[in-house]
């Protein structure tokens, strides 16, 4: 009673690599710089940064990878000690047409890609769960 504390929010941040025709992607660069930072600059008293990671700009490479960090960080919500632990995902996007920044609020089930990844797959209107599904089995093989 009373030692619980206030609750905590963790925030996630993922970026991508390079990719098609990008070699160097901004988000790479934010993401790998921001643990540093924040150890510079600090974040408000009950907030913490998770984990750091950086996605591979290819679906197979992408969803494996942010596969592993998601079930990370729910493990850790499930075993964190603070009532009302919050977390909280940020991923870092490229859209060279747009001439501000953008926030996305709502993820949709659905990959249709308008050129090839890095591996050069193009899917066109298929679902992510479902994608996720077949590159485990597959990797499972």
């Amino acid at each position: 009673m009373g030692s619980e504390g206030p609750p905590v929010v963790t925030i996630h941040v993922t970026g991508f690599k390079k990719f098609h025709g990008v070699a160097e992607n901004p988000t790479e660069t934010i993401v790998s710089n921001l643990k540093g930072f924040v150890a510079k600059k600090g974040l408000p008293s009950g907030v913490v940064l998770g984990t750091c990671s950086i996605l591979e700009t290819a679906g197979q490479g992408a969803l494996d990878d942010l596969y592993r960090v998601l079930e990370s960080a729910v493990e850790g919500l499930v075993t964190e000690s603070s009532p009302g632990a919050r977390i909280i995902w940020l991923h870092f996007g490229v859209n060279s047409g747009a001439t501000k920044f953008a926030i996305e609020k709502q993820a949709v089930n659905e990959a249709t890609f308008r050129c090839p990844d890095q591996l050069g797959w193009k899917p066109q209107i298929s679902h992510c769960v479902e994608l996720q599904n077949l590159l485990s089995a597959r990797n499972s093989q």
